[in-house]
C-alpha cells in the first residue's frame, strides 16, 4: 500500500443524502461484496450501465458521475468506455476512476491528472492468488502435467521417462519485480528450496533482499535463472522488454514465466525461442489479444502451458478486489486520501474541484 504523507484529507463530505454522490461501473462481473458496501451508503447512488452500450447513450449519468469502477481488463472494456481523454468529455463531474485490479490499461493516467480525476488500483487484492498461479506454470512445465494429461487422453504407446520431468528444488528463480506479487512468488519458492534472485529498478537492494530475494542486474539474472518470472507493471519503460535479444541472453534450458501482462514480452520472439530449443517452455497467462486466436503459434506447441489471464480469477482475489475497491473509492469520496492513489499529482486540482462539488 503505498502512502502519500504529504497529502492532506479534505473536508468531509456531507452524508444522509441519497443520490448526492454519483458512482457508476458497467456490468462487467463482480463480487457482490461490492454492491453490499454500497448497499450500506444511502448516500451513494450506484449506476450499472451495460457494457454493450455507448457513452453518448447514458449522458445524464455521466454528466452527474463522481466516480468511475472501472474494469482492468483491456479486452473486457471496450475502447469507447476506456477512462481518456474522450470518455471524460462526457463527465464534467468526475472526481476519481478506480480500477478492478492491480492493472490500470484501462486508463490514460496523464489525461486524468490533467482533468484533477484522481486514480487508484487494488494493488495486491489478488497477490496471493497470482503467487499460487505463477508457482502452478512452474510446476506444471517441470513436471510435465500438461503434456502427461494430453497424451493420455491422445492414447499410444509412450513411456514414463518420455515424460520425465524435473523438481523445483536447487533451481535459482530469477523475479523481474518484486512487489506485491514477487514477494509471495519468493516466499513460496523459497518452500519449495529454491534460490531466488530479483531485479527490480523500484526498490534498492535492502528492500529486494528483506523481500527474500538476491538483487542482481537483469544482465544477471537472465544469465543465472533457471526459470524467469515476470512481476513488472506494463508501462512505456517495459513494454517488449522481453524481446529475441532478452530471450536469447536466458540460459539454454530455462523456462519463462509470466502473470503480468501482455505486452511486456513479444510473443514472436518467445515463439522463435521455444522453436529453436533455446527455451524449454513457457507458463504464460497474458497476452497481446485476450483471448488469444485458436491458431497462436504459442498454442501449438506442448512445452507451454496457457491460460486465460486467469492467475487473479479466484473466488477469495476477486472478493479482495470488490471490497478494496468499494471501500478506496467510497474513502475517497468522503474526502480521504486513497491508499493506493496512482497519481499524486492530481491532488492540488482535485482537491478544489472536491471542495466545490462534494465539499460541507
Amino acid at each position: 500500500m503505498t502512502q502519500h504523507p504529504a497529502l492532506t484529507p479534505l473536508t468531509h463530505a456531507t452524508h444522509g443524502h441519497p443520490g448526492h454522490k454519483s458512482v457508476f461501473r458497467l456490468d462487467v462481473w463482480y463480487d457482490v461484496s461490492m454492491q453490499q458496501r454500497y448497499d450500506d451508503r444511502p448516500d451513494i447512488h450506484l449506476t450499472t450501465l451495460p457494457v454493450t452500450s455507448a457513452p453518448e447513450d447514458h449522458a445524464a449519468t455521466l454528466q452527474q458521475a463522481h466516480a468511475y469502477q472501472i474494469s482492468s481488463a483491456k479486452d473486457e472494456t471496450p475502447a469507447r468506455w476506456f477512462a481518456d481523454e474522450r470518455l471524460l468529455a462526457h463527465m464534467p463531474d468526475l472526481l476519481c476512476v478506480s480500477t478492478s485490479g492491480s492493472g490500470y490499461d484501462t486508463v490514460d493516467v496523464e489525461a486524468c491528472t490533467r482533468a484533477g480525476v484522481l486514480v487508484m488500483n487494488q494493488a495486491g487484492a489478488n497477490a496471493r492468488s497470482v503467487a499460487e498461479h505463477t508457482l502452478g506454470l512452474m510446476l506444471g512445465l517441470n513436471k510435465r502435467l500438461a503434456e502427461s494429461d494430453h497424451r493420455l487422453r491422445r492414447g499410444g504407446d509412450f513411456s514414463r521417462e518420455d515424460l520425465m520431468g524435473r523438481e523445483l528444488h536447487g533451481k535459482t528463480l530469477g523475479l523481474v519485480g518484486i512487489g506485491h506479487i514477487g514477494r509471495r512468488v519468493a516466499e513460496l519458492a523459497r518452500a519449495f528450496g529454491m534460490h531466488v534472485i530479483a531485479h527490480d529498478p523500484l526498490l534498492d537492494a535492502e528492500t529486494i533482499g528483506q523481500r527474500g530475494a538476491r538483487p542482481v542486474t537483469l544482465p544477471v539474472l537472465l544469465g543465472e535463472a533457471d526459470i524467469v518470472s515476470l512481476h513488472c507493471p506494463r508501462q512505456a519503460d517495459t513494454l517488449d522488454l522481453f524481446d529475441a535479444q532478452a530471450f536469447a541472453a536466458m540460459k539454454p534450458g530455462a523456462l519463462f514465466i509470466t502473470t503480468a501482462r501482455g505486452g511486456i514480452h513479444s510473443e514472436a520472439a518467445l515463439t522463435a525461442a521455444l522453436q529453436s530449443g533455446h527455451l524449454a517452455g513457457a507458463g504464460i497467462d497474458v497476452w497481446d489479444v485476450e483471448p488469444p486466436p485458436q491458431e497462436h503459434p504459442l498454442l501449438q506447441m506442448s512445452n507451454v502451458m496457457a491460460t486465460y489471464h486467469t492467475a487473479g480469477v479466484t473466488h477469495e482475489a476477486r472478493r479482495n478486489i470488490a471490497t478494496w475497491a468499494a471501500d478506496q473509492l467510497l474513502a475517497t469520496l468522503d474526502g480521504q486520501v486513497p491508499p493506493r492513489l496512482l497519481n499524486p499529482e492530481a491532488w492540488p486540482r482535485y482537491a478544489e474541484r472536491f471542495q466545490r462539488l462534494l465539499g460541507a
